[in-house]
């Protein structure tokens, strides 16, 4: 763990702590998530069947590979990926919403391995998955290139990493920090703080630091006159990446 650091917020830790019990309700605080899930899943799933080349009529066509959801919070992408035939462990530092994500995936009946620790003590514990998503996470971290360098670490060569997040330009700040916190109320306020949102570029090139190649990115969307999201190819606010490790890369 020295060797990272503590990539870990306290603030933030204890900011969502606040909301835990709300994981599951779509009305309640992580209601954009709820919305963005679809859009979210589509992604991931069509993005890793081409990769992994697996057969997209399959209901659980990753059965096999391993995954590991960084951030899980209350286990809202960890569930569907589990459905999709993955082996998965979800990592978050909030205690109280992995019990949340304990109880509901037991009431659920889906066996997922839910941790209540940092990314630095599954990198410690030598572990490697064939799959890392950090999904709206990183903008959340203490330390950016210590918590991509780890990500690093736990990608199998052949692997993938999927990332989510939001850019930092004038239109984020006006839409998801002005308009989902302060007008709309899509959000508590204080979600988010702008000066850590993360430019394609910033992430591309410290995943490329990580030894993971970035194969692909789009934008997401929210659609006002169907009230939905979808992928695009505008950047500007909420957007999504894959990379990859080579079969014969190390680190």
């Amino acid at each position: 763990m020295a060797e990272f650091g503590d990539t870990v917020d306290p603030e933030d830790i204890d900011r969502f702590a606040a909301q835990s019990r709300s994981w599951w309700d779509p009305r309640g605080s992580f209601r954009p998530l709820h919305q963005i899930n679809p859009a979210r899943i589509d992604f991931i799933r069509h993005e890793l069947l081409a990769h992994f080349h697996r057969d997209p009529r399959s209901l659980a066509p990753f059965t096999g590979l391993r995954l590991a959801d960084i951030g899980c919070g209350g286990g809202l992408i960890a569930e569907p990926m589990t459905r999709l035939g993955f082996t998965v462990t979800g990592l978050d530092a909030d205690s109280q919403a992995i019990a949340t994500a304990r109880a509901h995936a037991e009431a659920t009946g889906l066996l997922i391995d839910y941790r209540a620790a940092d990314i630095e003590t599954l990198v410690g514990a030598g572990e490697r998955f064939d799959v890392v998503l950090a999904l709206e996470i990183i903008e959340h971290v203490a330390d950016r290139d210590l918590f991509l360098t780890a990500l690093g670490r736990l990608v199998r060569p052949g692997g993938a990493v999927i990332g989510a997040t939001l850019n930092r330009t004038p239109r984020s700040f006006a839409l998801a920090i002005v308009g989902a916190e302060y007008v709309l109320g899509w959000l508590p306020r204080g979600t988010h703080d702008w000066q850590r949102f993360v430019r394609p570029s910033e992430f591309v090139l410290g995943l490329r630091r990580a030894g993971l190649q970035t194969v692909r990115l789009a934008g997401l969307g929210y659609d006002w006159q169907r009230g939905g999201w979808s992928q695009s190819s505008d950047l500007s606010v909420n957007y999504m990446l894959v990379a990859v490790r080579g079969t014969t890369t190390t680190g």
